[in-house]
């Protein structure tokens, strides 16, 4: 089983100072809700901003959902490392979410020296059994020294 380097809360402190724009006091929509060996489960609060015509939760919200949680999840494993990167994001969006909460389940499929790989599950909080879109995303990680 992989170790973890990382707790939720040293994430989070990391991401708010990498990454105000998404993480800093002024923004609450995505939480880590847990962390564990090969999976965390990050949500998102859309607000007014995440949503296109029509009330639904927009595709790049989506998608960005997608991606923290997977950057998250190499967090964990590898230590803060500001420069892993996506190198891979592919997503298929299966339904309209319910308004409200949108949770993502990632998981790690594998993780190398210089490569993660995984895949995340998003749902609506009010039916996490079913996917609203499934994402694969490879993350790059930088040469440690």
């Amino acid at each position: 089983m992989a170790e973890l380097l990382m707790t939720s809360d040293e994430i989070t402190t990391f991401l708010k100072e990498v990454f105000p724009q998404s993480f800093g006091e002024d923004n609450v929509a995505f939480s880590i809700d847990a962390i564990q060996p090969n999976e965390a489960l990050l949500g998102l609060t859309a607000g007014e901003e995440h949503l296109r015509p029509g009330g639904t939760v927009s595709g790049p919200a989506m998608m960005e959902l997608a991606d923290y949680a997977m950057y998250v999840l190499v967090l964990a494993h590898i230590g803060p490392v500001e420069l892993a990167v996506t190198t891979n994001f592919s997503i298929n969006f299966l339904r309209k979410p319910l308004p409200g909460r949108l949770l993502a389940k990632a998981r790690m499929l594998k993780l190398g020296r210089s490569l993660a790989v995984g895949d995340i599950f998003l749902s609506s909080e009010a039916e996490p059994l079913k996917a609203v879109a499934h994402a694969s995303v490879t993350y790059s990680i930088p040469p440690r020294v």
